[in-house]
């Protein structure tokens, strides 16, 4: 089976650069992209047509639930699969409102976040 194709949307670029290293170790999943704000998630999900996209909840420009019903409504058949620090139970469930599969925090263990990603891609 062919890895994941993942769009990372992180606007903290350490953490963008360590999930990148992260998920880049395996050979279940694939970062096709990675932007730091919610206005270029759907310009870049349009060009790199991800399976799946990683979006954090704080974003600039859009925050994750305007770039998640603006990407979910541009390419229906990619998942979303929310990361956040600090979204409380209203934000969780407006992210996934907005069309998220899952909303996971950011300090989950990568197996639990990798395996989102891999129900997420399977149920789309």
């Amino acid at each position: 089976m062919p890895p994941v194709r993942i769009l990372l949307v992180e606007d903290n670029e350490v953490f963008r650069d360590a999930l990148e290293l992260l998920l880049g170790m395996r050979n279940d999943v694939e970062i096709v992209a990675s932007v730091g704000d919610g206005g270029a998630a759907v310009a870049a999900a349009l060009e790199h047509r991800p399976d799946v996209v990683l979006m954090d909840y704080r974003l600039p420009v859009l925050d994750g639930i305007q770039a998640t019903a603006q990407v979910v409504e541009a390419l229906p058949d990619v998942a979303v699969v929310a990361l956040t620090a600090s979204a409380d139970a209203a934000e969780r469930v407006a992210l996934v409102e907005a069309g998220a599969v899952a909303c996971l925090a950011k300090d989950q263990e990568l197996d639990e976040i990798v395996a989102a990603i891999l129900h997420a891609a399977a149920a789309v």
